[in-house]
């Protein structure tokens, strides 16, 4: 089957989409996740989720017209222990455009491991191979709470405890879940 997200990205898939809802004190954000084009991000993600690993974690890093970051750390700016890291897979032909979910790391391209970002414009420079010869894997889409994603990339932020561009009031995921 062919589809294509809102923003002109398309995608082949053998219908292995599923859909998680992050409930925050914002608002939900639906997103679609590609496991047909990114199998091991997604599964990874997908396990954090049915683990329960990202309920009541906070949206820690937040960059006006570039991206929101969660998946590590409580309001507290404690971070979360995690699973192993996996592979980059940013060969997968998926872009990081508008509103796309893709797995944060460090400089080390294999480090993913429970963080992720949305785009909130398009940073194609993330793309494969990007600026370090690996670049960022998307590995799904919001497909619907575009309004939140929106709200949460215009709040005020600054630096607690180490960490730059947290925002001065939490956005917290408070359930995430698969529908």
């Amino acid at each position: 089957m062919k589809g294509c997200f809102k923003y002109n990205l398309c995608f082949y898939s053998n219908g292995l989409e599923t859909m998680i809802i992050f409930e925050t004190n914002m608002g939900n954000i639906h997103i679609n996740v590609d496991a047909d084009k990114a199998p091991i991000s997604a599964q990874n993600f997908i396990d954090y989720v049915n683990d329960g690993f990202y309920d009541d974690t906070i949206f820690h890093r937040v960059i006006e017209n570039f991206m929101i970051q969660g998946g590590g750390f409580t309001e507290d700016m404690s971070q979360k222990s995690t699973k192993a890291e996996i592979e980059n897979e940013a060969k997968n032909g998926l872009k990081n455009s508008k509103y796309t979910l893709a797995m944060a790391r460090t400089a080390a391209p294999h480090s993913a491991s429970s963080q992720f970002f949305i785009n909130t414009t398009d940073n194609l420079f993330l793309d494969f191979p990007g600026q370090d010869g690996w670049g960022y894997c998307v590995f799904g889409e919001v497909v619907e709470g575009f309004d939140i994603v929106d709200k949460i990339n215009q709040v005020t932020t600054g630096n607690k405890a180490g960490h730059g561009d947290v925002p001065d009031d939490s956005v917290t995921v408070t359930k995430a879940y698969v529908q």
